[in-house]
């Protein structure tokens, strides 16, 4: 049974940085899919720029053309802050035993401990860690993550799919150094960042006006 990806984040605005790694991962880990789920309230960060409304739209003007990535709005669609664990919890109840694959860039990884009741995503998701190549786990991870690692890692992308969550493979993926928060600056200033994200994403930005 093929896995289904989870890539979270507020896609203020989406940008290659957040594509290229998704389309990686659907290919070399034979994902049957890719989940993008816009972040609605995030708990650890300011609240987005852009509204949840033009959020959702530039990601579904991203990926109209891409087969296997899918754009999820259940997150803009639940009150509250958006935690992860709520929101695997529910892919669970939709999908059964079907794998997931939550896709976590290597910072935020390290950072898992400040997360919401985060020692349950591995009972709800595999966890991918995507980082570039050449990267190494540092070996002064906290306890807690040290110890996740220890019992959960695996090399084999088979294990995705051998059992519906539990696993924690490390992928590597190319790395591209685009920050939504860069080219939000670069609208400000009244620069262009083309090339940085879908030309139909920065058409709609220069039609709504966003960022600006």
């Amino acid at each position: 049974m093929q896995a289904i990806g989870v890539l979270g984040g507020t896609f203020d605005p989406v940008h290659f940085g957040h594509l290229r790694p998704a389309l990686e991962l659907r290919e070399t880990l034979d994902l049957a899919e890719v989940r993008l789920i816009p972040c609605g309230q995030p708990p650890h960060r300011k609240p987005p720029r852009a509204t949840a409304a033009a959020r959702l739209a530039m990601l579904e003007l991203a990926v109209a053309e891409q087969a296997g990535l899918r754009v999820d709005s259940r997150e803009l669609e639940r009150p509250g802050p958006s935690y992860m664990v709520d929101t695997l919890a529910s892919l669970r109840a939709e999908f059964g035993t079907t794998p997931l694959c939550l896709l976590l860039g290597s910072d935020a990884f390290l950072g898992l401990p400040d997360w919401y009741r985060w020692q349950e995503l591995p009972q709800l998701a595999h966890l991918v860690v995507m980082h570039r190549p050449g990267w190494e786990l540092d070996d002064d991870l906290a306890a807690p993550l040290a110890r996740l690692v220890a019992e959960r890692r695996t090399d084999r992308p088979a294990a995705l799919t051998a059992h519906p969550a539990g696993a924690i493979l490390f992928a590597p993926v190319t790395a591209l150094d685009i920050s939504a928060t860069a080219i939000r600056a670069l609208i400000g200033a009244g620069r262009s960042p083309q090339y940085l994200l879908p030309a139909t994403v920065w058409n709609h930005i220069r039609a709504q006006g966003l960022y600006m």
